[in-house]
């Protein structure tokens, strides 16, 4: 890793001043974010991270002098062409031709694994993780309300695996319960074999419905009761009705995964664990704690079954209703969902099981006014479906648009990064207010002008670069726009530790839109056209790299790279 070998050769310059390991000093010095003023060092040390005092003894004034004193200390070499004292920082600008060989060099020869391979994971251990995510009710068509924790789930397992970590997937559908007592009694009334074939889920919905309005009647109730009844009984002829509505349902949800570009290595539900639930419960009963045995049960099942080092849950908790028309989809606050997660970690480790203390709960705001044209939205199907739409007609009436052999294709793949990047830009906990329009803005901070640029930087290097690129004076990159790109690639590492440490995928959407609005200004002001053999191997070089890692960060995040648009 690039930034690797320059922390490495100024922390061990610091080292012999400081009288301090090399070691303890890498993960003090960080890459300098890009400035419009283009005037900025390429590393700084803070100086209260190598103080005693620290920030909260130590005044400005007195870090500023600190750090005045050790930059008089130190002395250029051949990595270090400048030090300079900032603001309770030492600054450390690289040599510019060799900034450029060992960036450029670094990403080319990684591919996929720029970023990853860095020391600042040396000490991370290398772990197996379970992530439970996404976990729709069957025999119901998935709700919207599903998609944060499908995007977020992939996201982390994605970021998980790219680290080197054994990841499971894992989906906990809600597969039990008496609603499926209630749906059984309506589909023996109200059902039609043919249309569960051809539309199962809308069909249940359908007959959900029916039913719903007769569920007052004591009568119904006493048939959805027995119904159940016989489900826990075993019963062959109700179970194969209820493993159809199963088998059905995740039928249709693969469907749907697949156009999020989401897949999982497990299926299980609430269904599995109703034997273990009656061990559980028996142990609750013993210590006298109450809890959902399904979910005590889950737990220990995985780990008696994949013996993990990490666990963590992507979920929202719901209640679900049915009114004339549409499920009622009700969201619990974020300090439920947290509650509840705690509560469940706490019996476990009062169950006697300390690796509950692995366990950890991500926590995930609402999603508000997402409506399609049609009116309020319910289903993620008429979400995809809508954007798709939208997509089309854009870039259909688009000036910049050329010929694609799949519009269809290419206009989900750049509607789901939209849908990805307006959901991933802020912290994860917040609610925001969802917006068409600020979606799908080719220009700005979104998805679709991410697509647009990896596209872009695409074309320029079919048109340019189909040649092998090969003994090229990068020494040519010494214009502002061109560095820009350069220190910016070097700041990956530490943007991908950052959204390993708490899971956030906004560090890395800030990174690539900053990296997609540097690679859209070079691209104007270091054109290739026209430029020497040389100069143009050397830039088409730069913008290479620059669309690699934009495509490695898009895929962490659940996004297809686009190439025609």
């Amino acid at each position: 890793m690039a930034a690797c070998s320059f922390r490495r050769s100024i922390a061990s310059q610091l080292s012999k001043v400081l009288d301090l390991p090399p070691e303890n000093l890498i993960k003090s010095i960080s890459a300098v974010p890009v400035s419009k003023k283009r005037h900025v060092a390429d590393f700084q040390l803070s100086i209260a991270s190598v103080t005693e005092d620290g920030s909260s003894n130590c005044l400005a004034q007195d870090l500023q002098l600190q750090a005045q004193k050790l930059a008089e200390r130190l002395r250029c070499d051949a990595v270090v062409s400048e030090i300079s004292a900032g603001q309770g920082t030492v600054n450390f600008t690289i040599n510019r031709e060799l900034l450029a060989k060992t960036v450029l060099q670094q990403v080319l020869k990684d591919g996929s694994e720029y970023g990853v391979k860095s020391e600042l994971f040396s000490t991370v251990p290398r772990q197996k993780a379970v992530i439970d995510f996404s976990s729709p009710n069957i025999a119901k068509k998935f709700h919207v309300g599903h998609l944060r924790s499908t995007i977020v789930g992939n996201f982390i397992a994605n970021l998980k695996v790219a680290l080197g970590h054994e990841v499971r997937r894992i989906n906990y559908l809600g597969d039990w319960g008496m609603q499926f007592g209630l749906l059984g009694v309506g589909f023996q009334q109200f059902g039609d074999t043919e249309k569960l074939k051809s539309s199962p889920l809308q069909h249940l919905f359908e007959v959900y419905v029916q039913i719903n309005k007769a569920a007052e009647d004591e009568n119904t109730k006493k048939l959805a009761k027995d119904f159940f009844r016989k489900l826990e009984e075993r019963d062959e002829q109700t179970l194969s009705l209820w493993k159809r509505f199963r088998d059905f349902s995740i039928e249709e949800y693969v469907r749907i995964y697949k156009r999020l570009g989401v897949h999982f290595d497990e299926y299980s539900g609430e269904s599995f664990y109703q034997e273990k639930s009656q061990e559980v419960l028996k142990m609750l009963e013993d210590k006298g704690l109450l809890q959902k045995t399904t979910d005590l049960a889950a737990a220990i099942d995985r780990m008696n079954k994949h013996s993990w080092d990490t666990m963590i849950y992507v979920l929202i908790l719901i209640k679900f209703g049915v009114c004339s028309n549409m499920h009622q989809f009700i969201p619990q606050t974020d300090k439920t969902q947290s509650n509840h997660f705690q509560h469940l970690f706490q019996i476990l480790k009062l169950m006697g099981y300390e690796w509950a203390e692995r366990c950890q709960h991500v926590s995930f705001g609402l999603v508000q006014g997402m409506k399609t044209r049609r009116g309020e939205v319910v289903f993620l199907e008429d979400v995809l479906n809508e954007v798709r739409s939208r997509m089309l007609q854009n870039m259909a009436s688009a000036k910049t648009t050329k010929e694609i052999e799949d519009p269809m294709e290419t206009a989900e793949k750049v509607g789901l990064a939209a849908l990805i990047i307006q959901d991933f830009r802020g912290l994860l906990s917040s609610d925001y207010q969802f917006s068409w329009d600020r979606a799908l803005q080719s220009r700005g901070d979104t998805g679709v002008f991410l697509q647009y640029t990896h596209a872009r930087l695409h074309s320029l290097e079919q048109m340019y670069g189909n040649e092998q690129l090969t003994d090229i004076n990068v020494a040519c990159l010494q214009e502002p726009d061109a560095i820009s790109v350069l220190q910016h690639l070097l700041r990956y590492d530490e943007v991908l530790y950052r959204s390993s440490q708490d899971l956030q995928p906004k560090h890395i959407v800030s990174y690539l839109l900053t990296l997609s609005h540097l690679a859209a200004v070079a691209h104007k002001t270091l054109p290739v056209k026209g430029s020497t053999p040389e100069l143009a191997q050397a830039r088409l070089h730069l913008f290479q790299a620059a669309r690699l890692v934009l495509a490695n960060g898009m895929k962490l995040l659940g996004i297809t790279p686009v190439t025609q648009m």
